[in-house]
């Protein structure tokens, strides 16, 4: 099959106006600014397909993209590589940004490893991100006037559910042991959140904290190592989908198109200061559970293999998180897309793609 760009999708071009047309405050991005880091990833990719979706109608709002492989970039981005609106950025956040302009309205922090391993291979590059790169990000924020600064953090900033409670709230706090190579995630996680609000106290910086759940969708990475892009993976490539444990871990996923959704609400209607979950019940499912949907969606089946050091030294311990999204949903926010719903549409993507 011949390859093909996300935008020539039919089923993607449908996942895109269904954000774009979504009821929200646009008018506080109009003839704006917006900076994101990490802008080839699965969310803050999507993210930006929305925004020139939105130019395309007159929202008008420039987008400096940053990341650090300017040939990858070109190829994800190249509908908008000449156009005024679209600049793309090469920079490492672990140095200090600086760019031709005096000032930016939104600056979205979205780089960071995001998968076992990358926990597990680099380990100090996985902190530093979440530490030093987000502190030069909310200076960045700070010197060039920004309206508001969103921090993506995580589920696993809450740990292990300690069994006293079936979804963690945004105030749940549970158990990490913090002496291990594996808290360096969560740990510079819940660092990079006390900066944002260190900024805001010192600063008088506008701060919100969307908390993604394990996100999936066609905006992927293929070389992400997390169960569930492995699972993907596997099943467009017509191959069994290996699960590497029982299988009875039971946590909140979410479709790209509602994690941008998410996104967006947080940023146009959060309150300053706070952070939200975005999450909700029909996006949670056991690993297994996960495993035998995609193998059914994909035509393939379950087997069972023992994971390599690499792979078992990036896992998460947590074996139940499920998060609570009302915070958001009274925001106006709601879960299009279930966990099955959201997988199919990936997998029918992914094949055509390919």
């Amino acid at each position: 099959m011949k390859s093909m760009n996300f935008l020539e999708n039919e089923l993607y071009k449908e996942d895109i106006a269904y954000v774009a047309e979504i009821e929200l405050p646009w008018h506080k991005m109009q003839n704006k600014s917006i900076l994101i880091s990490g802008a080839s990833g699965l969310i803050a990719s999507f993210f930006i397909d929305v925004i020139m979706r939105k130019n395309q109608s007159g929202l008008n709002c420039k987008v400096y993209a940053l990341g650090r492989n300017v040939e990858k970039a070109k190829k994800r981005f190249s509908p908008y590589w000449e156009t005024p609106f679209f600049e793309f950025i090469s920079h490492d956040i672990n140095t200090a940004l600086e760019i031709n302009v005096d000032s930016v309205d939104y600056v979205l922090h979205m780089a960071s490893n995001t998968h076992p391993v990358a926990y597990a291979t680099d380990p100090i590059g996985t902190v530093t991100t979440n530490i030093i790169g987000t502190n030069n990000m909310l200076d960045f924020a700070v010197k060039h006037n920004a309206i508001r600064f969103a921090f993506a953090s995580s589920n696993e900033i809450y740990g292990e559910n300690r069994g006293d409670v079936e979804f963690f709230d945004e105030c749940y706090c549970g158990y990490i042991d913090s002496n291990t190579m594996r808290a360096g995630y969560p740990e510079s996680k819940r660092c990079g959140e006390a900066l944002c609000q260190a900024y805001k106290k010192q600063k008088n910086l506008n701060v919100v904290i969307p908390r993604f759940t394990r996100s999936y969708g066609p905006s992927m990475l293929m070389t992400d190592t997390k169960a569930i892009s492995q699972f993907i993976r596997r099943g467009i490539a017509g191959e069994n989908i290996i699960l590497k444990s029982a299988g009875t871990q039971y946590y909140s996923y979410t479709y790209v198109a509602d994690a941008v959704a998410g996104l967006l609400t947080v940023l146009l209607k959060g309150e300053n200061g706070n952070a939200y979950n975005i999450a909700d019940e029909p996006g949670d499912i056991m690993l297994k559970d996960l495993a035998a949907a995609i193998a059914e969606v994909s035509g393939t089946k379950v087997v069972f293999e023992l994971p390599d050091d690499v792979e078992k030294a990036g896992y998460s311990t947590a074996t139940k998180a499920r998060l609570n999204g009302g915070k958001l949903k009274e925001l106006g926010w709601t879960m299009k897309y279930d966990v099955k719903k959201g997988i199919l549409r990936t997998v029918f993507i992914l094949k055509e793609k390919d």
